[in-house]
């Protein structure tokens, strides 16, 4: 499987557009060769090197096993949880001081749909129904 995207390529830089502070508008995003088996997938964003910890950015679920790309800006399929910012959706890059790592992660589940999910519960229900995951990694700077 892979994830790629229209908007950065992999380790670099991404737009001020996607960030926190400027328009906070999401990338497009596409993945391929994804496992006949997938039911439906799912999309995170964190970043590991936010000074409290992992950060996340962006929590999708349920995007219907047909959908292979996430259009810039949206409209994003599925259904999308809260972030750190405490906002529903799609929250961008803010680093406080130097560059940070965003990493998109792409997961084929073996599940329609996740049930009851939230922010706490969404990567060890993710993981327990990968089948194949891919990943892109956008850099951003202050």
């Amino acid at each position: 499987m892979k994830l790629i995207s229209n908007d950065f390529k992999h380790k670099e830089s991404m737009d001020k557009k996607f960030s926190f502070r400027a328009d906070n508008i999401s990338p497009h995003l596409k993945w391929e060769d994804a496992p006949n088996q997938t039911k439906s997938f799912a999309l995170s964003c964190n970043d590991p090197d936010a000074p409290v910890g992992d950060w996340i950015h962006w929590l999708v679920c349920n995007i219907p096993a047909e959908t292979n790309e996430i259009s810039q800006g949206g409209p994003v399929p599925g259904t999308e949880l809260k972030n750190d910012y405490g906002k529903i959706g799609y929250g961008g890059p803010a680093p406080p001081s130097g560059t940070h790592r965003y990493f998109f992660r792409i997961y084929a589940l073996d599940v329609k749909s996740l049930e009851d999910i939230t922010k706490k519960t969404f990567m060890k229900e993710v993981k327990e129904h990968t089948i194949e995951s891919a990943e892109l990694i956008g850099l951003y700077s202050a």
